[in-house]
């Protein structure tokens, strides 16, 4: 995710980071990066420190506050190069400070850098179950070696009940865990997903195994009896 409020910059970095085949996207403000983080969690912010309104500054110590997005690793972009403000953004839990004006080759080094820190387990982790396999560094997830195609929220979905098979959570819960403590969407936001998770699963005659528990919530189970 690029967050930075200088449409020329934004378009600069969009196509650097493209043709090195990273999906970005962007936000001009805190704001429009609160609802894209909701809706789209990425792997790596790029954040600008001055932004309007509300600085990145300000975005990087919420996130790095709020256990849903708390492991969400933050580089950030900024034109002060003092070493006090440096040391600022590192202690709210920022993982790279980069100073204005900088080559597009030291940021992708500096991106890879941090990727290959922060992915758990590397790019061989997955979650299997049956013939379901997620894997995470890539966010693919395939059924019989087939893939499955899911938005980005849906994707979201399906790892976390996935990764906690056979465990209840009701529709609060989901909320919290999958959108964030601090994203206020209805709780019925959740059916609807729910809704595309299966409609995704039922290609492959696998969309029992994201059961409604009556007056409980959902839960993730490969025994149809459940």
């Amino acid at each position: 995710m690029l967050v930075e409020d200088e449409a020329p910059i934004r378009d600069l970095l969009r196509f650097a980071l493209e043709q090195q085949d990273y999906g970005v996207v962007e936000a001009g403000s805190v704001a429009q990066a609160r609802l894209a983080i909701a809706e789209h969690r990425p792997d790596l912010i790029l954040l600008d420190w001055m932004l309007p309104q509300v600085s990145g500054v300000d975005l990087a110590r919420e996130l790095k506050a709020a256990p849903t997005t708390a492991d969400l690793p933050i580089i950030m972009l900024t034109a002060r190069g003092a070493e006090e403000d440096k040391v600022k953004g590192l202690n709210l839990g920022c993982d790279d400070f980069i100073t204005k004006p900088f080559s597009t080759a030291e940021l992708l080094a500096r991106i890879q850098a941090v990727l290959r820190r922060v992915t758990p387990g590397g790019a061989d982790e997955i979650i299997r179950i049956g013939d379901l396999l997620i894997q995470l560094a890539a966010q693919r997830v395939s059924v019989a070696q087939q893939p499955v195609h899911l938005g980005p929220t849906e994707y979201r979905l399906l790892l976390f009940l996935a990764g906690h098979p056979e465990r209840v959570y009701s529709r609060e819960q989901l909320l919290d865990r999958v959108w964030g403590q601090n994203v206020y969407v209805e709780e019925r936001t959740v059916d609807v997903h729910i809704r595309r998770v299966r409609k995704a699963l039922a290609a492959f005659d696998r969309d029992g195994w994201v059961q409604t528990v009556r007056g409980s919530g959902y839960r993730f189970s490969p025994d149809p009896a459940r």
